[in-house]
């Protein structure tokens, strides 16, 4: 085929995808109406993964998967946007990697409202002002984001989805990189690209900042500077990125947190996060934890935090394979009231990464 041909080609292409879509979007409508008749939650994380799965697993090439996710992800963003005027919160400012995976999750069509604090996410949904938040609870070079867990043990809010983000930092910079002499950089950064810095930049000026986006900011903004920041950071502020990847750990991601009101029914690939707390005695912990054993429940995390409330009291976060809402969970969830003093369901969710 020539070159005008193919274009002939495409804008035929081009008029049945959109009608397609706008027809796509009609039953979307139809079913978010049905859904405010029923009282039940707009989005729905069970049925994205099942979207997902599906249209994976349709494609034949030569789009790329993950491109095809990506492409499918705003036209349910938009398609969310038409059914409710939807704002999640997470924690800011804008541009910073929780902004990022909060827009993997959710598309670019919705209303994204950036917080100060982890409580402040946790309270803006609480309190209706957002429909979901979206906070970090881990990352896999510098371990787990204790204030987001210290916030589930006075909440009601749940977990209805979760989001791994590939965390790449880069260089980025107006200068030259032989002209750098001043080094802005968030604490967590400084943890996960600490080899990288000692070896590149032995001699420059460190400053820690409160964000990735408030050091690309002030990179923009001083001679001889750089940061180290995320590529949405460093596009909101107009900085060359003078090197991709320089985190020391090629597979270091962070794993956010979706919260919501309700939780989705099971998917059979779920995972259920909860929080207990026990007596202070001998094989209290052993026997608490038998009945994961019992129900052959792949434990995947458990951490501790102190209470607060009472010197040396913990509280123990598990993670686990499975829904609440299946038998083997339910039963041993039961069985862990029967040995704990305090047991709360955090969520059930598709364990879709």
């Amino acid at each position: 085929m020539t070159i005008p041909e193919h274009r002939q080609a495409i804008d035929k292409l081009d008029a049945q995808i959109v009608r397609l879509l706008n027809e796509r979007t009609r039953h979307v409508l139809g079913i978010g109406e049905s859904k405010r008749k029923a009282g039940e939650e707009i989005y729905a994380p069970h049925r994205e993964r099942q979207v997902l799965q599906r249209i994976t697993k349709l494609n034949p090439g030569p789009i790329t998967d993950e491109s095809l996710k990506a492409i499918y992800r705003e036209v349910m963003s938009s398609a969310l946007a038409l059914e409710k005027s939807m704002t999640i919160a997470y924690l800011g400012p804008e541009a910073t990697f929780t902004h990022q995976a909060a827009i993997q999750r959710f598309g670019s069509s919705l209303r994204y409202a950036p917080q100060k604090t982890i409580a402040d996410v946790f309270n803006e949904v609480a309190k209706g002002r957002a429909d979901y938040g979206v906070v970090p609870v881990e990352n896999s070079t510098e371990g787990v984001v204790t204030h987001t867990l210290d916030m589930f043990v006075d909440s009601d809010l749940k977990i209805v989805s979760q989001i791994v983000l590939p965390i790449s930092h880069c260089l980025v910079s107006k200068a030259r990189r032989e002209q750098i002499q001043k080094l802005y950089v968030h604490p967590q950064t400084l943890a996960q690209c600490r080899s990288w810095i000692h070896k590149s930049f032995p001699h420059a000026e460190l400053v820690e900042t409160s964000s990735n986006a408030r050091s690309a900011e002030l990179a923009a903004q001083e001679k001889k500077s750089a940061a180290i920041a995320g590529l949405l950071a460093a596009e909101k502020y107009g900085v060359p990125v003078l090197e991709h990847d320089i985190q020391d750990n090629a597979a270091n991601a962070t794993r956010f947190l979706v919260l919501g009101r309700k939780c989705s029914p099971p998917t059979g690939h779920d995972r259920t996060s909860l929080m207990f707390s026990i007596a202070d005695a001998v094989g209290a912990l052993h026997r608490a934890l038998a009945p994961f054993r019992k129900y052959r429940l792949n434990m995947t995390k458990i951490e501790s935090r102190p209470s607060k409330r009472k010197a040396w009291e913990y509280f123990f976060f598990v993670d686990c394979d499975g829904h609440a809402n299946e038998p083997k969970v339910a039963k041993a969830i039961a069985q862990l009231g029967i040995q704990c003093s305090f047991v709360k369901v955090l969520g059930s969710y598709p364990n879709a990464e």
